[in-house]
């Protein structure tokens, strides 16, 4: 079966490699300790690759899929991550392989029922499915004032419908399987006012918005934002709310 990939970010490799968040140590962490062995971790849509490349820590053997094959060239080489151009719903991987699967911010953007349908394919019987996502992150009430202009002002109009998934926190996703309960966790960087401006960069709307307007609707909020920000850095956090399920793993 073709399955129409909806390609946001292959324009956006460069700016999304360098200025999406990284997330905390306590995740990789917990997924390893919820998964029953630790032979093979798949990350999917996996992006710039930091998923894949942390997960080395705690997995033997780690498969980074992506569809869009730009994403897979600019992302961080290591030698424990074995990169593959492929979509979520397709992987290529063996039936009955995978100890864990992760899917980090990506999962709105999948056919639900035949990405759930390879997720069982492909797990072990214990296997586990971890998915998260994050929406708007917190600086300083003035801060948060100018990128919610961005966000829900300037770019209105230029968000996928399957955003809003990421704005309810995945709260509608039904996990297959037999829940596993998560922590609370956030992200949280130091960034210069230049390092949001970048990130903000890497919204899919702002390059919709820009193939179509022809300017870069960040400029507008800049100079505002960067005299809210200051010269030196701020604390940047993101809640991180996240799902995780055994999906072959029936109820009692």
């Amino acid at each position: 079966m073709t399955v129409n990939f909806k390609d946001h970010f292959s324009a956006l490799s460069d700016g999304y490699a360098k200025y999406r968040p990284t997330y905390p140590v306590e995740l990789f962490q917990f997924l390893a300790s919820v998964a029953s062995a630790n032979t093979l971790a798949w990350d999917c849509a996996t992006g710039s690759g930091q998923v894949a490349v942390a997960l080395t820590d705690y997995f033997s053997n780690v498969v980074a899929s992506d569809a869009s094959r730009s994403q897979i060239y600019a992302a961080i080489q290591h030698a424990g991550v074995d990169y593959r151009v492929a979509t979520a719903e397709q992987s290529g991987l063996a039936d009955n392989s995978v100890d864990l699967i992760t899917v980090g911010q990506a999962f709105h953007w999948f056919d639900e029922a035949l990405f759930m349908a390879e997720a069982r394919r492909v797990l072990r019987p214990d296997g586990v499915l971890a998915i998260w996502c994050y929406e708007l992150c917190k600086v300083s009430d003035e801060c948060d004032a100018i990128v919610d202009e961005l966000y829900r002002d300037i770019l209105a109009d230029y968000w996928s419908p399957e955003r809003m998934m990421v704005e309810q926190g995945y709260s509608g996703v039904a996990m297959p399987g037999v829940a596993v309960p998560a922590p609370e966790l956030d992200m949280s960087l130091e960034w210069h006012a230049a390092d949001m401006l970048g990130y903000l960069r890497t919204w899919s709307a702002c390059k919709r918005y820009e193939t179509k307007k022809g300017s870069d609707p960040v400029e507008m909020i800049s100079a505002e934002l960067r005299s809210a920000w200051g010269d030196g850095v701020r604390p940047v956090t993101w809640p991180l709310p996240i799902k995780v399920s055994r999906p072959n793993t029936l109820l009692d």
